[in-house]
């Protein structure tokens, strides 16, 4: 009886705590709580990219590190993958309940909804069935645009609210938009998101997010609001938000201990040196700061985003997200954790907590692999779409995965096949025979058919879509054939497209089946295995033996392989395996043999 009372006691001492309403506020040189200097510590993460049971954990190790506020990125296209379809209640999709953990661990918390984030994440938060419409304009004031983004403001509102600083929640501030002084200068635009938040009752402080020069802060900056620099490291950075706006704070709202890696690139490792200065600088200086990121976590399925630094350039992000940050992608401490830890606790009043308990890694023995599926035979039971040309998946309400565009040759059947666009990775076959590839990176788009025997030849077009642009003035980015395909100059006609999205739920309806064991000797093939575990931790599968495709762990997507490398390993959580029998499948667009897979520790 007497735990029951003392558990009945802390509980209302915690709830009155939790419903104690604070005033967060800007005066010309310092952030106010309650009216007194605050100087925020943060670390950011991203809820989307860490399954929902490991959030506690992660946010302990941040304040563990020394920080006391989390920035929480908020992906508009994870909450509604489909128009007008939310989803706040399941897995990591639940953005108050973690917001309520940051709150239960002493934590405080900087919220970035968007609309655009960037974070090199699919589309950059944008949804993709916005794709849909042709001549769509998005970050301004298309009025298609902005009724999507007031939807999704309207209801994101019902979530956040109540977790505002002023209504007893941990929220302080609230970014608008991201870094727009590097895309556009729609002032009407910026202030048009302002006014759907405070008609939706947010009555906290806003904030922007913008390099640290004077255009971007000029194209980017919101009246009123306090000025985030991505980044800010010297006198002169924060002298330039300054000169914008004297009368409000700014701080480093993204500073950066490690840094996003392609495919195809090596692991990118920034010099740990440069950042404890930077560290150093902002804490003598009493300055607040965000590192981007405290712990980075792995973007699962279809969520990793690519960079296009030119119309022929295209750079996908890896799947893992470890972004050398202090906290690795298992939830590990690095070195750069502790000299962090060490160097903010010298400078700050309060007390640094112990490092929490973390998750026990686990290799994974041999696991023997077998063909299961081809690609060819699933398309046989499946009803194509008639069109005159070839059109991207989003105009058949599809987001990424595959997509196989179907034609007979008339007239010309053979020379010089171009795809104009391919988005992002096409398999040419001619009567079935895999003919070449072609990268979108690079704009070498063409490829030489052979002659045949046959009077009207089959082209088949398996493309791969990976990661919308996230970044930069070519963000619309449709996936599959964006235009048209074309032999010796001859626009091709009369297509049969079949969809492909190769989700969680394609996969279970389609590839699990009575077909298995059908298998074409054709590049497209499902491999699987299985694998007993008497105990449950975290792991890195080892894909490096196959070439490039897709893997799932009971049911979940596991996101991308590609023996283009850094990357040749993806982690797995223990939350996602299970004691017992478990059941790998591998996609992959090249590889003809079945290959075995380990299961590894680390990344690397």
């Amino acid at each position: 009886m007497k735990k029951f009372f003392t558990a009945l006691f802390l509980f209302f001492v915690f709830v009155s705590v939790a419903q104690q309403r604070h005033r967060f506020s800007l005066s010309p040189n310092d952030f106010l709580l309650d009216g007194k200097p605050f100087q925020i510590i943060s670390g950011e993460m991203h809820p989307a990219r860490i399954p929902a049971e490991y959030w506690r954990n992660r946010i302990q190790m941040a304040k563990a590190m020394g920080c006391n506020t989390i920035a929480v990125y908020v992906f508009w296209n994870y909450l509604e993958p489909k128009e007008g379809v939310f989803d706040f209640k399941s897995g990591n999709h639940k953005i108050a309940e973690f917001i309520r953990i940051c709150q239960q661990e002493g934590m405080w918390v900087l919220l970035r909804p968007g609309p655009y984030v960037c974070a090199e994440w699919d589309f950059g938060g944008l949804p993709s069935y916005l794709l849909k419409i042709p001549d769509i304009k998005v970050r301004c004031m298309d009025n298609r645009y902005m009724n999507a983004v007031k939807r999704y403001f309207d209801r994101l509102a019902q979530e956040i609210k109540p977790l505002l600083c002023t209504n007893g929640g941990p929220i302080l501030m609230l970014q608008i938009e991201n870094e727009y002084g590097s895309y556009g200068n729609d002032k009407k635009y910026l202030e048009a998101l302002k006014n759907i938040w405070t008609k939706n009752g947010i009555n906290v402080p806003f904030y922007t997010a913008d390099g640290p020069t004077q255009y971007m802060l000029d194209a980017g900056y919101v009246d009123g609001a306090a000025i985030g620099l991505d980044s800010g490291t010297s006198d002169y950075d924060f002298d330039q938000a300054q000169k914008k706006n004297p009368n409000v704070p700014s701080f480093s709202s993204e500073t950066y201990p490690g840094w996003l890696t392609h495919w195809g690139e090596k692991w990118q490792r920034p010099d740990t040196n440069d950042l404890k200065k930077e560290i150093e600088y902002l804490l003598q200086h009493k300055k607040s700061f965000n590192l981007y990121v405290v712990y980075g976590g792995t973007n699962f399925g279809f969520t990793a985003g690519a960079n296009a630094p030119s119309p022929t350039q295209y750079q996908p992000a890896v799947t893992s997200y470890d972004y050398d940050a202090p906290i690795n992608e298992q939830g590990q401490p690095t070195a750069k954790f502790f000299m962090l830890r060490n160097l903010i606790s010298k400078y700050v009043d309060y007390k640094i907590p112990g490092l929490p308990r973390t998750i026990s890694a686990i290799n994974i023995p041999t696991i023997e692999m077998k063909p299961m599926l081809s690609i060819w035979t699933l398309i046989k039971s499946m009803q194509p779409i008639n069109t005159p040309q070839p059109q991207p998946m989003e105009a058949f309400d599809q987001n990424q995965g595959l997509i196989l565009y179907k034609t007979k040759l008339i007239g010309h059947k053979s020379g010089k096949l171009t795809i104009t666009e391919p988005h992002d990775y096409a398999l040419i076959f001619l009567n079935g025979k895999f003919i070449d590839t072609i990268k979108r990176d690079g704009g070498k788009w063409t490829v030489n058919l052979p002659k045949t025997e046959v009077e009207n030849p089959e082209l088949d077009i398996l493309v791969e879509a990976m990661g919308h642009v996230n970044y930069g003035q070519y963000l619309i980015d449709r996936k599959g054939i964006t235009d048209r395909v074309t032999l010796n100059g001859m626009t091709l006609m009369d297509w049969e497209t079949y969809l492909l999205p190769m989700d969680e739920k394609f996969i279970q309806q389609n590839v699990t089946g009575p077909q298995r064991g059908m298998v074409e000797n054709k590049p497209g093939i499902f491999f699987d295995g299985y694998f007993d575990l008497d105990k449950t931790g975290d792991t890195y599968f080892d894909m490096s033996h196959y070439s490039k495709g897709i893997a799932y762990v009971n049911g979940h997507n596991l996101g991308w392989d590609w023996n283009s490398g850094p990357q040749q390993r993806v982690e797995w959580p223990a939350t996602w395996l299970k004691k017992g029998t478990n059941h790998i499948i591998v996609f992959d667009l090249h590889q003809l043999q079945a290959a075995t897979i380990d299961g590894k520790t680390s990344l690397e």
